[in-house]
């Protein structure tokens, strides 16, 4: 299946996209992809034809600040949940999407999952991969210190930082073509990193945890916790704790996949979410 590329425009921000549309018509939901921190819609790539494949439209967009999408200075853009959850929300209205199954991953999943709490008219069902669900959940050193002051200046602006970032989270290598696509819009612009730093300073993840515990208490779409095992910053304990709050879920254990089951385990990941978008309503 095809992956398109597109750029629209949204006020005064500019997202980039991806989207692979099924063969004829289809009756079920799109599916929009959020990526987690600090990468990119590339990270979707090889997930996107499996379900596309299985009649669902993927929609996956790069995070304002991300990838190829503006990235504007902090006066015009806060980097914070709210900033963020309002820019998605005009982002999807912009594409005419009413409703559709959401997938949040890494800690910028903690944004998605906000969202999903404030417009759940919108989500039909939801699937969360390595993302910070539990009040106990922090961001490692290694994020940390992008936000650093002075510190996190420069090394923001280091290209080589977000790939170690990736590849520590991983666990595991990322081949050379990939890497090229995570650091390019380093390359072109010093806005990239700044966006990055932004971000970290403003993730404010205790009180989106504080929302995520209570919201979710009472949330009753069909939920899939997806969990790569050898996570090295976000544990599986916490993940089933916060699974032990929701009505409806399905718990799935990648054994061998870490922070971003989607880079190396793509089909597992792939058919995971098939499956289970494919489910009769409960």
């Amino acid at each position: 299946m095809a992956i398109q590329q597109d750029l629209i425009k949204v006020g005064n921000l500019e997202w980039f996209y991806r989207e692979s549309n099924p063969v004829g018509e289809s009756d079920k939901l799109p599916v929009v992809l959020l990526h987690g921190f600090p990468s990119q819609s590339h990270c979707w790539t090889e997930v996107m034809p499996i379900l596309t494949q299985n009649g669902f439209r993927c929609i996956a967009p790069d995070w304002v600040g991300f990838g190829l999408s503006s990235k504007p200075e902090k006066r015009d853009f806060a980097y914070t949940p709210d900033a963020f959850i309002e820019a998605l929300g005009g982002f999807v209205k912009a594409l005419e999407v009413d409703k559709f199954h959401l997938v949040v991953q890494g800690f910028l999943g903690s944004v998605g999952l906000q969202y999903a709490l404030r417009y759940p008219e919108q989500v039909g069902r939801l699937a969360i991969l390595n993302a910070p669900v539990f009040k106990e959940a922090k961001v490692p050193f290694r994020i940390q210190q992008l936000g650093l002051p002075f510190v996190g200046d420069m090394v923001t602006q280091d290209p080589l930082s977000v790939e170690r970032i990736l590849e520590a989270g991983c666990r595991l290598p990322i081949s050379d073509q990939d890497l090229d696509i995570y650091r390019r819009p380093f390359l072109k612009t010093s806005a990239a990193g700044r966006s990055l730093l932004y971000t970290v300073r403003n993730l404010q993840l205790n009180q989106a945890m504080a929302e995520v515990e209570s919201g979710f208490a009472g949330w009753s779409h069909p939920t899939l916790v997806m969990w790569g095992m050898t996570d090295p910053w976000l544990s599986f304990e916490g993940a089933e704790k916060f699974a032990g709050i929701l009505q409806t879920k399905e718990v799935v254990k990648l054994p061998e996949s870490a922070h971003y089951p989607q880079e190396h385990w793509s089909e597992d990941v792939g058919n995971g979410i098939t499956t289970f978008l494919r489910r009769s309503e409960v």
